[in-house]
């Protein structure tokens, strides 16, 4: 019997030997590490969101060395969550300059965006939950989308290539109890999006998205400057030499730009010649000059419910009978634009619009 006790108890310190040296393939590295560059050029998506090191504390969503946190000067809105935005650049490569379109970025990029909700909107850095991180990975073969859902408790966040629908509650501004079936795009929806032409493609880091100055940790700077001086960006020029939008919600921009800037961010991926919404003949990016693509006064090139029974897209002076209003403040799944990324109405940014439709003679 003393023999058996004494094998079993081998065994079993065997067994746990084993355990203790395979927990490093599934447990988060040190914060110490490096961005795992291997992982980021891997076809497969890591099951952790933590096998690529991008955060020195991802809880926290402090960066790690290399990885930079930006800004959009008008955002897309996704059911008032709170963003925290990075990109990452592999050391001795830069990102190509273009005036209009997203920069030309270099294998073995990422941009990371974090979508979180506070408790309290009235209290933005407390009691923050964090909801999921969507990586753009730039690979040999082009652009990949993958979105990763945080655990409880904000160690680590996995993998969900068929996405997920979370339910979400925060407090406004107002002191109001918002609730809301946060959704989790799969891939395919990922694609509806970022496809332009034949090509997957960033949305948010252009030029004009990006010339304006940031509060980094160092010091607020312009950030096309920062970008350039730290090697992330090639052939950028002065940012007074580079196109910029103002805030959506800057009451001392023009009117008209700060409602163009909004149907630039969150519109004109789709509703342009080369993006999906192409057929529509509505055409809402930032240097678009004819006010028919645009919407002034054209017909929509489909009838049905998504037009709300009216005659134009933007009919000029009346806000409540133009079609893009009427498909803005919708939460129907037949009428709603944008078709996915929203599951609320944007209340200030269909007001805003409204505002700048009422001018227009």
């Amino acid at each position: 019997m003393g023999q058996v006790r004494v094998l079993l108890l081998v065994l079993l310190t065997l067994v746990f030997l084993m355990g203790v040296t395979s927990a490093p393939a599934v447990a988060a590295p040190p914060s110490t590490a490096a961005v795992n560059d291997a992982a980021l050029l891997t076809p497969r998506p890591a099951r952790k969101l933590s096998a690529y090191n991008l955060f020195k504390d991802g809880a926290a969503q402090v960066p790690n060395d290399g990885v930079y946190p930006y800004d959009l000067a008008t955002p897309l809105f996704t059911d008032y969550a709170h963003k925290y935005r990075f990109v990452y650049v592999p050391e001795g490569k830069a990102a190509a300059y273009d005036d209009r379109e997203s920069f030309v970025f270099p294998v073995g990029s990422v941009l990371v965006k974090t979508f979180a909700y506070p408790a309290d909107f009235r209290e933005p850095e407390e009691n923050i939950r964090l909801i999921e991180t969507r990586l753009l990975i730039r690979g040999d073969k082009g652009w990949a989308a993958w979105a990763y859902v945080w655990n409880a408790d904000m160690t680590d966040a996995d993998l969900k290539v068929a996405g997920k629908v979370l339910p979400v509650s925060w407090v406004d501004e107002a002191g109001d109890q918002r609730d809301i079936q946060y959704v989790v795009p799969n891939r395919n929806q990922c694609k509806g999006c970022h496809v332009m032409g034949d090509e997957f493609s960033p949305i948010g880091p252009k030029a004009r998205n990006l010339n304006f100055t940031y509060d980094y940790e160092g010091g607020a700077e312009n950030q096309l400057a920062f970008w350039a001086n730290h090697g992330l960006l090639d052939g950028a020029p002065a940012p007074a030499g580079a196109p910029s939008v103002p805030r959506y919600d800057d009451p001392a921009a023009p009117l008209e730009a700060r409602a163009r800037a909004y149907l630039d961010i969150n519109c004109a991926h789709c509703h342009r010649a080369e993006g999906p919404g192409s057929t529509s003949g509505l055409f809402l990016t930032w240097w678009e000059q004819n006010k028919t693509a645009w919407g002034y006064l054209k017909r929509p090139v489909a009838a049905g419910r998504g037009s709300g029974g009216f005659m134009f897209d933007i009919d000029p002076g009346k806000p409540d009978q133009s079609i893009l209003i009427h498909r803005l403040k919708s939460t129907d799944p037949g009428v709603m634009m944008p078709e996915v990324g929203r599951t609320t109405v944007h209340t200030e940014g269909v007001e805003l619009l409204r505002e700048w439709i009422k001018t227009i003679e």
